[in-house]
């Protein structure tokens, strides 16, 4: 069903997932705007582009002339915009912060549907659903403990 590359570059998306919340970690105990979910899903986000652009530019090497990766360098900018005046229209919140990550990552999910690579899109989104849902309550409790209560 799935072949065994899209599978290893799935891991490779759960492996940024953790490694971005770990960073967020030290950011959310510090009580700082962005924390656990805003790095998690931002470093998703990268490496969802990455893969897909990999995974493109592999399956389209047969055609000359076309390079998905200026589609998908496009794509990161016109939404990293839409998520900067996200951020900046309501203020800098950590939760609209998280929104603005949230809305790059689906584009990212977006990107791979359109390549065909439905694997990493639905991982990438159930993964996004997870740092929404879980990592909210693990700041608050890890702010409660030991970091900045007032956030």
């Amino acid at each position: 069903m799935f072949d065994q590359i899209e599978i290893l570059f799935a891991w490779r998306l759960a492996a940024a997932v953790l490694l971005g919340a770990l960073v967020g970690l030290e950011r959310s105990i510090a009580g700082k705007h962005a924390g656990m979910r805003t790095y998690a899903l931002v470093s998703l986000g990268s490496c969802l582009f990455v893969v897909v652009g990999t995974l493109a530019s592999y399956q389209l090497s047969v055609f000359v002339g076309i390079n998905p990766l200026q589609i998908a360098s496009s794509v990161v900018i016109g939404i990293g915009f839409i998520g900067s005046g996200l951020a900046i229209m309501r203020g800098n919140s950590q939760m609209e912060l998280t929104t603005a990550s949230g809305v790059w990552v689906v584009a990212g999910v977006g990107m791979a549907c359109g390549f065909g690579l439905y694997l990493l899109a639905a991982v990438t989104s159930i993964l996004s659903i997870l740092v929404f849902a879980v990592f909210s309550r693990g700041e608050r409790l890890i702010r409660v403990r030991w970091g900045n209560r007032d956030q």
